[in-house]
């Protein structure tokens, strides 16, 4: 069983080049917000967004919920990308195309303590090597860029994707054995049906993701409510707990099933998820 790891479970995105959505993204309600310099803008624009997002960051104070996506390690823009917000107080960076571990260890060096790296698996080349992306000091989670992705192995997914199945599995083992926290799952570019979303998030968790990332502020509450263990989850915990608080220090039962280790730390992830148990 994983340890506990308390961790945002919503992203939000928004344009770099959007400036008036910055603040409303972060009063959305999401855990955090990943504010994107890569696909949300255009070529041309790439150099004036980077400015406004600099400026903005600088006249607002420290920004502890907010992430930059910034340009990939093989574009023109990346460099003055990195020097730029590796300057600036904020939660860290997103890197897009992350594949090598050399460039990750590079740019946590850069960023140093206090401040954190995504790494969006989106590539044939990212996804063989996502356990020593992972194993990288400084990368706090594993994101997956599940279109992207499709586009590079020449898959055609339904809207399921089943197809992408061993992919997430090995995500999350991935950020097992590295002790980070579990991974963030990829967009659901459809924000007007809840009823998917519900289900995709489900999916997600049963998996041992722990996030996901959004395009809509609508998508955070589903996201935040399908991340968070159920009414009745929680009731099989607190019984647990009250089984385990009343046994006598051997072999414990509830309700005609043991209860051994692997069941009190489930138990007790649900209750800490819950705020129902303190570290």
């Amino acid at each position: 069983m994983a340890p506990h790891i308390t961790a945002a479970s919503s992203y939000l995105f928004v344009p770099a080049n959007r400036p008036e959505r910055y603040a409303k993204a972060l009063e959305s309600g999401a855990d955090a917000v990943i504010v994107d310099l890569e696909d949300a803008v255009a070529l041309p624009q790439k150099e004036e967004a980077r400015a406004t997002l600099a400026r903005w960051l600088r006249g607002n104070g420290p920004q502890a919920r907010l992430w930059v996506r910034i340009n990939a390690a093989d574009t023109v823009w990346h460099g003055d990308d990195l020097l730029t917000f590796s300057a600036l107080s904020m939660a860290g960076i997103v890197l897009p195309k992350a594949e090598d571990a050399k460039t990750l260890s590079s740019i946590a060096r850069r960023l140093g303590p206090g401040r954190g790296l995504i790494a969006l698996i989106e590539s044939a080349a990212g996804l063989a090597a996502m356990r020593e992306i992972a194993a990288v000091p400084g990368v706090q989670r594993l994101a997956f860029g599940s279109i992207d992705a499709q586009v590079d192995l020449g898959m055609q997914c339904g809207p399921e994707e089943e197809e992408l199945t061993h992919f997430r599995i090995e995500m999350v083992m991935a950020s097992r054995l590295a002790g980070i926290a579990p991974p963030i799952d990829g967009v659901t570019t459809d924000f007007n049906d809840d009823a998917f979303l519900t289900r995709v998030v489900q999916r997600a968790r049963r998996m041992g993701f722990g996030a996901k990332l959004c395009i809509h502020p609508r998508q955070v509450d589903g996201v935040r409510r399908g991340f968070m263990p159920s009414e009745r989850e929680l009731a099989w915990a607190e019984e647990v707990m009250a089984a385990v608080r009343a046994g006598d220090g051997g072999a414990i039962s509830l309700k005609g099933k043991m209860i051994d280790r692997p069941v009190i730390l489930q138990a007790e992830k649900f209750l800490h998820q819950a705020g129902r148990l303190m570290d």
